[in-house]
């Protein structure tokens, strides 16, 4: 007789599960959208605001030839301080000019400095230049005002560079613990960002996009569920299947949120996005994302935004390579769907 294997009865089980609210085009849109809402909230459990998150200035600094920039931090839940920098193009800065915003989200990674292309450890400086990673600087090149924050669990908010993929563990096990979950505070994190960037008069909050890559994408992709303000989303390497990725893949533990693939496939959380524009980015050599189970719940973002009455308002970018950014191909596409807000 050969070994039981949990896996393998797990996968028995999701193999012939049908999550329980999964988009289904012959019923009323607007009440699974409301239900979808209701249900997924319950799930991630973001903290609620109890702050006022005003901007403390740390710096300001107009030492780079290519933009400005303001080094702040934000009080987010009673005691938690998140640190961020805003870039501005040159000549912006108390200019009255409005700009939309880009705020970028680095992924598992030893912290934001990756996004401004700022090396700090070992490792840096493949990790930048390897995978277009410094988006903040690709974001700030291109006209726009543009915030890389840090994610709780990495840099600077309990990040282990010894860990060398962030000490998010931990504190993932202690949210839950809590009936809160990682990911869900990441996304409250960038709610508050956002309170915050109205007392930046360089800052259009009415034009706010969202993006970042791998853990960068999983908060991108979650946050645009529960954060109607995020009215551009632009998740890499980080959409595709649950069941195809997080279920079946090894993957850090601020990627679950217990009770998710019961009721969703990622797609069908594409409801509480549409018709926000959306991009997705993924590179068909991703080995923890396949692209396979990325192809197949675009089908239903599709579908979605279709039942929506915006089919356009959806791309997806495949890049020739693996698990990174694609900034060449995805930048454009972003800036045609800013055109639509």
């Amino acid at each position: 007789m050969s070994e039981p294997s949990v896996l393998k009865l797990h996968h028995d089980y999701a193999d012939a599960h049908k999550p329980l609210m999964g988009f289904d085009p012959s019923k009323d849109y607007a009440a699974q959208v409301a239900a979808v809402r209701e249900k997924y909230l319950e799930l991630l459990n973001p903290p609620e605001k109890t702050t006022e998150p005003v901007p403390v200035i740390e710096y300001i600094s107009d030492a780079d030839p290519r933009f400005d920039e303001i080094r702040f931090s934000f009080e987010t839940e009673p005691g938690l301080m998140i640190p961020a920098h805003l870039l501005l193009p040159k000549g912006v800065y108390k200019s009255g000019v409005k700009l939309p915003v880009v705020i970028g989200l680095q992924g598992h990674s030893t912290g934001m400095h990756i996004s401004l292309g700022r090396a700090k450890y070992p490792g840096d400086e493949e990790t930048i230049s390897g995978g277009d990673r410094d988006f903040c600087i690709q974001a700030v090149a291109l006209g726009y005002a543009t915030v890389a924050m840090e994610q709780r669990a990495f840099g600077e908010l309990n990040g282990s560079v010894a860990e060398g993929v962030g000490g998010c563990w931990q504190p993932s096990f202690q949210a839950l613990m809590l009936g809160r979950t990682l990911i869900g505070e990441r996304a409250s994190d960038v709610s508050r960002l956002i309170d915050a960037l109205e007392h930046f008069p360089e800052c259009d909050v009415e034009r706010v996009g969202l993006m970042g890559n791998s853990g960068g994408g999983t908060a991108t992709y979650y946050t645009a569920c529960c954060e109607p303000r995020v009215k551009i989303a632009m998740p890499s390497c980080a959409f595709c299947s649950l069941h195809d990725s997080i279920f079946s893949l090894r993957h850090c533990m601020c990627n679950y949120i217990p009770g998710l693939f019961k009721y969703f496939e990622m797609g069908d959380l594409a409801l509480l996005i549409a018709p926000r524009p959306l991009i997705v980015v993924c590179g068909k050599d991703d080995m923890i994302f396949p692209l396979e189970g990325v192809k197949r719940e675009f089908e239903t973002v599709e579908k979605i935004y279709a039942a929506a009455g915006v089919p356009d308002n959806c791309a997806l970018i495949v890049g020739q390579a693996g698990h990174r950014f694609y900034a060449a191909q995805s930048w454009p596409v972003y800036a045609e769907m800013l055109k639509k807000l």
